[in-house]
Parts: C-alpha cells; structure tokens; sequence
C-alpha cells in the first residue's frame, strides 16, 4: 500500500455535485448526498488519507443542470467526484437503477484500469452504494465498509402501515433486491457504520443476519466553518464574505416578508417535503394555541419548491397540506413557508437569524435515526426540541441543549417550545450547551479520526501484511495487469476422454507463468461438469471459466460469477417465453434440468435436424418476436443462448471489462463452437485434431494450425505466438 489510505465512497443515485448541491430537490436528493459530500471532503483533510473518490451516476439531459454531466469533479487536491454513466443519460428514481448496478461495476473497474491506481478501502452508501461497493471489493480483496442511511425492512413496514400491499411496495420500490442486498452487506461488510446505536438496536436487528453484523457508530459532523454561533457575527473581529452577506440578507428578506412582527422569536423546522418530517404536527401545535401565536412566529422550510402542481404526487399532498393548515388556522402574517432554500450558504443563516430572534428549533420526526439538522442547530447554538426516541434521544441526552417529547403531540410541542422561548436562562443554558457539544461530539475532524483508526485497526500492522478484515478472493489486481490470457476450450482440444497427451507440460507452463498469465477454459460444459473436468484432469487453477458455450462466465475456483455478464446478456432473453412457444415445435425434446440454466435452453434431436429444419425453428421464432442464438451439436443436442451469448462475445466482454487489447488473449479450439471465438481480433489456436469446419480459417493470418492435437498443439501456438 503507498502511503496514505485510497478511499472510494460509492453513491449512484441522486444528483451529486460539490459546488451548490441542490439538496432537497426530491426524495433521492436529500440528506444522504449532504453526507456524503461532507464525508468526501473531511477524510480529504485526514493526514492519512492521499485520495478520496465518490463515484456516482453521471446525468446528460436538459430538465437538470449540466454540472452532472461532468466526468471527473475536482474537489481539492485529494477528492474527486466520479461519474460513470450507467442505464443511460437520463435522471432515473434509485428504484429502477438495479438493473443496471453491473453495468457500473464494469465501467469503474475500467476506470480503476485506465488510472492504474487501486483503492485500499471501499465504502458504500445506501442499499445500491453498497451493492457496488461490495463486488469491487469482492474483485480486490479490500475492505469493505457500508452505511445504509435508510433500510428497505423498516421502510417496507411503513409503507404498510400505511396501507400499501406487498405487491404495490415491491412494484414501485423493488423492494426484496434492496433488502437482500442489506441481508447480504451483513454478512460481508467489515464493518457498517451506523450514527446511532439506536439503528441497530431498532432497525438492524429486523435482518436475518443481525447478528453476523460488523457496527460501528461514528456520528457524522458538522461543517463549523459553515454551521458557527450566532454571535459571532456580531464580534468585531469576523469578517462575513459577500456571498454570505447575500445569503443572510436574503433569507431575513424572505422570512420577514411573511410576517407582521419579525422582531419576535421564530420556531423553526427545516427538511424536505415527506410525511415523516410531521411538519403538520407543528403547525397544528403553533395553529392551536393562541398564547404561543403572540409570543412567536412560525417558519417551516419544507424542501425546494416552484410549481407545486408539478411536482411528485406525494409532494404535492404534503406542501397542499401545509397551506391548507396556515389556512385553516388563520396563520397569515405568522407564518412563513418559503419556496426555496440553498442548503451550503443559506441554511446556516436561517439557524443563526433562529438563533439572533431568541428561538427554537423543531425536529418533529418521530424515531428518527439520526437527525443532522438537531446537530447543525445546536451548533448555531439555538435550541431543539425533538422526539424521545432515536437518534434524537441520543444526541440530547450527550449535547442538554433541548427538550425530548411526544412529537406526535401537537399540545406537548406547543408547550415545549414555550417552557424555552419564556425562559431565558433556559434558553441560554441550550444554546451554550448546543455549541460546545457540537464541537466536541459532531465535527467532521472527529468523524475523520474515528474512521481512520477503524481502517488502521482492519489493516492492523500495515508494513507486516497483518489484516484483520475479511479475507476476500482478489482476483480483480491480477487480471487488470495480466500481460497475456490463455483461454481455451476443453473437450477436444485439451483434452479427449481419456487422451491427455501434453497436459502436464501446458499445465507447467500455466503454473510457471501464472503471475502474468491469465488461463481460461470456454467450454460447452455447464458449470458443475466443468467443475468436475478440472478435478479429473488436475488441471491448473482457472482464472475466468466460460461455461454453457458462453452464457457463464465466472472467476476462479470458486466460480464467482460474473454479474454484469449476466446483466449484459440478459438483453431480450425471455427464457421462459421460448420454453412454452418450442413446446409445439416438431422434433425437439427438452433435456434434463440439470442441463439447464438461466440463460441457457437445452434440448435433444430426434432424428436430423438440417438446414431446412433450422431456418423453419429461426422463422418460427420470429414470428412470435423471440430472440436467441441457436446452437446445434453433432445433430443431436441443440442450444438456445441469448443474442448477446457466445464463447467469443464473451472473450470481447473480457477484454472491454478489464480493458485487455484482444491482442493480448490467445484463443485455443477444435470445433465449430470455437468459431467465434478464434475468429475475433484475438490470437487463435486450432489444434491438429480440428473439425472440418474451421478449414476456411487457414487463411486467417491471426489464426496458428498446430502440427499437434491436443494440449501438446495448444502450449505449441502459445510458443508461437508469444514469440512472435
């Protein structure tokens, strides 16, 4: 490892930009982008840091801004904002993003490939955060850290109280994918990092695999050059930017223009437009008690707004709502409900105005995990109020700079926010204790710490190779700087039934190579039978396995599978379509299930099956809109494969993932089914023993004919073309 800790933080969804995040702009755009934003920035500063990436997806259409276009964000001097473009240009809701998960696996692993430089440390946000971050550090062997910011078990059971069936949350929200994939981050994260013991106590512990759960809590931060005192502002000493004068100008304009009396003190509540955030609970309190409507006005920042009528059906209800209440309750001149609110430059100052006017701050959220916005008012110094349980019972309970109480209660609210507003001493007691709590509990300094001691105690003794954190396969270094790939097929070319002759020399040569040279076997087999071949013949240990004549692709003896293979080739598929379409064609007899797989359809020939037949089966297909590439073998075993599936267009996928020029594979085969594969712009290999079909490839000047059969013919044209 060089010196400093490589950290990619992983976070497709969303708009994320460093400049001006648009925080707020919709449900995907909230809190967790602020997060990580701030994480990225923090760790940036850590000594023991040298880079820090967040990789998201990366968005070209006109309705968003064309920062999110942008390939590589600078931040500073050591943190990037990376955007790959996956599932295409457009902006999409974090639901229909799973689908295309793999397709952003394979295109960081290119740009990992393209820098030359491999992280040390991977961390995943969110339920498809962590999908990502989990295969690349799968593929790496490095460690792997998760933050779920909101789990799909807790969230799925809202939505049923609410009234929803199972089938309507699992249509809208692909809700079992989000939720395997937290089960699985469980068992494989070397830690997941949670804000508050009260998400594992409550949340966590909902999942199967609880226990075999890694936590750590590390609260985030505070930015305190951008959440400071209020008072500051009135030392002689500060000195306010133009931008913040602006912003501080603004805001108090903004505010004001609401109300009839600015001068008096201002309950704030601030967050986006959902129903958990209850800001109808708060009006209600404010709207029904006479007393605190002359000892104070009313503020509710409820994310960013221009059209109402054009906005998501659920913001809609909510932002309607909330007009409907000031309505009801007459609040004109009392309330202020601002359109829009930048959260870097103008949030602060909406705490700090709070915060000179002598007032309090609402979190009105029941069981909230965390509550950053209790942390960023505290640290303005102006008081909370919040619920008894959760994050927020954490927080106040470490900071005494507020009350706890029911906030499903609109009269416990009202007289919470009274007890502080008409106590001064009180009210100063939580502001100071609001400011050096923050400091001391909530700054991203400390967040930085706590995590690089967690990373230095996974690494251990750095410079003895000594690791504590979950040994993992690896195999991603090794095939981005491989100097050549050796991939062949099996039956008839290495070997023939009982006939090995030059196995043990190929083997050794692999074996003595084996630090620059990537083997592969492309076979027909499936990938139990291929599984078995390689105890039969003790064959050297694969690095990729092509099975089912390219609709597998797998890494190792562990055979991992190749996900985003499957993604890719999963284009048109409709395996089962097909299945019940051929049950009415003549001759074709479906075999056995364990001759079958996902993406591949098997079945015998009864009598011959020529080109007449084959051209009437491609017809047929057609007619009915279905797509496949049709294999047959020998007359008598015939395979339906996805478009996209063949031992060759599997070799490309190989070569464009981890970025292999085709000059570099060596191809080897013996039969038509090898074809495609020796034909592409790789080096071939046909064996002595070949079928008649690859004769017309002697013309092929990339293509070698051995004047052996076999093995002793493949490690022949490997000499051959590795000298050349």
């Amino acid at each position: 490892m060089e010196k400093g800790y490589y950290i990619q933080l992983f976070s497709p969804h969303g708009l994320i930009r460093f400049n001006n995040p648009e925080i707020g702009r919709d449900k995907d755009t909230g809190g967790q982008v602020k997060y990580v934003l701030e994480q990225l920035e923090s760790l940036s500063k850590h000594p023991e840091v040298r880079k820090v990436d967040l990789f998201t997806r990366r968005i070209n259409e006109k309705r968003v801004s064309a920062s999110y276009e942008k390939e590589i964000e600078q931040v500073n001097d050591k943190a990037r904002i990376v955007r790959i473009t996956c599932g295409g240009n457009t902006y999409r809701p974090k639901e229909t993003l799973w689908d295309y998960l793999d397709e952003f696996v394979d295109k960081t692993l290119r740009f990992i490939d393209e820098e030359g430089d491999f992280p040390d440390v991977v961390h995943g946000h969110y339920a498809d955060g962590n999908y990502l971050a989990g295969q690349i550090s799968e593929i790496f062997g490095i460690p792997f850290l998760a933050t779920g910011h909101s789990l799909g078990l807790n969230k799925k059971n809202i939505l049923l109280q609410q009234g929803l069936t199972p089938e309507k949350i699992e249509e809208k929200f692909n809700m079992q994918r989000r939720i395997d994939v937290e089960e699985g981050l469980l068992q494989t994260a070397d830690a997941v990092i949670v804000s508050t013991q009260h998400i594992i106590d409550s949340q966590y512990s909902l999942y199967n695999n609880a226990a075999s759960g890694r936590f750590k809590v590390i609260p985030p931060g505070v930015n305190q050059d951008i959440y400071y005192p209020f008072y500051r502002m009135d030392l002689p000493s500060f000195k306010m930017s133009i931008e913040q004068e602006q912003a501080f100008y603004r805001i108090n304009s903004e505010i004001d223009r609401f109300l009839f009396q600015p001068s008096k003190p201002l309950i704030l509540s601030i967050g986006r437009a959902d129903k958990r955030k209850n800001f109808e609970t708060i009006i209600q309190a404010y709207g029904q008690d006479k007393e605190l409507q002359t000892m104070a006005n009313l503020a509710i920042f409820a994310g960013v707004r221009k059209d109402i009528t054009k906005m998501p059906q659920d913001e809609q209800d909510i932002l309607t709502n909330l007009l409907l209440l000031l309505d009801k309750y007459d609040l004109y001149g009392k309330m202020a409900i601002p359109k829009k609110n930048d959260p870097k430059i103008e949030v602060p100052e909406i705490y700090r105005i709070a915060a000179h006017k002598k007032g309090v701050f609402v979190n009105a959220t029941p069981g909230e995990n965390f509550g950053l916005t209790i942390i960023e008012a505290a640290a303005c110094g102006l008081p909370v109020i919040a619920s008894p349980t959760g994050g927020p019972k954490e927080i106040l309970t470490k900071c005494e700079n507020g009350l706890l109480v029911d906030v499903e209660s609109p009269e416990k609210i009202a007289a919470a926010i009274k007890k502080i507003i008409a106590d001064a001493a009180r009210w100063e007691k939580y502001s100071t204790n609001g400011i050096l709590a923050s400091n001391q509990f909530y700054s991203w300094p400390t967040y930085a710490d706590h995590y690089v001691k967690l990373l230095n105690d996974l690494f251990l003794q750095k410079n003895d190779d000594t690791y504590s954190f979950v040994q993992k396969t690896a195999y991603g270094k090794k095939l981005s700087t491989a100097e050549l790939f050796v991939i062949s097929d099996l039956d008839g070319t290495l070997v023939e039934g009982t006939n090995t002759q030059g196995l043990k020399e190929f083997s050794r040569w692999i074996n003595e190579n084996k630090d620059k040279v990537i083997f592969g076997i492309a076979s027909g087999r499936n990938r139990l039978i291929t599984k078995d071949a390689f105890e039969k013949y003790e064959l050297p240990d694969p690095d990729i396995l092509i099975c089912s004549a390219g609709s597998e692709i797998y890494y190792t003896d562990k055979f991992i599978p190749d996900k985003g293979w499957e993604s890719h080739i999963n284009y048109q598929w409709k395996r089962d379509e097909l299945q019940r379409a051929l049950e009415k064609f003549p001759g074709l007899q479906l075999q056995e299930k364990e001759a079958q797989w996902r993406f591949k359809l098997s079945y015998y020939v009864t009598g011959s099956f020529d080109n007449d037949q084959m051209a009437n089966l491609y017809r047929y297909l057609d007619e009915r809109k279905l797509k496949a590439s049709i294999l047959l073998t020998e007359n008598k075993y015939l395979d339906l494969l996805p478009l996209r599936a063949s031992k060759g267009k599997a070799v490309q996928y190989l070569s464009y993932k981890w970025r292999v020029p085709l000059q570099k594979i060596i191809t080897a085969g013996n039969s038509g089914n090898d074809k495609d594969m020796l034909t592409g712009k790789s080096k071939g290999i046909v064996v002595a023993n070949y079928s008649p079909e690859l004769e017309p490839l002697k013309n092929n000047k990339m293509i070698y004919f051995t004047k052996n059969p076999l093995s002793t013919g493949v490690l022949e044209g490997i000499l051959f073309h590795t000298k050349k």
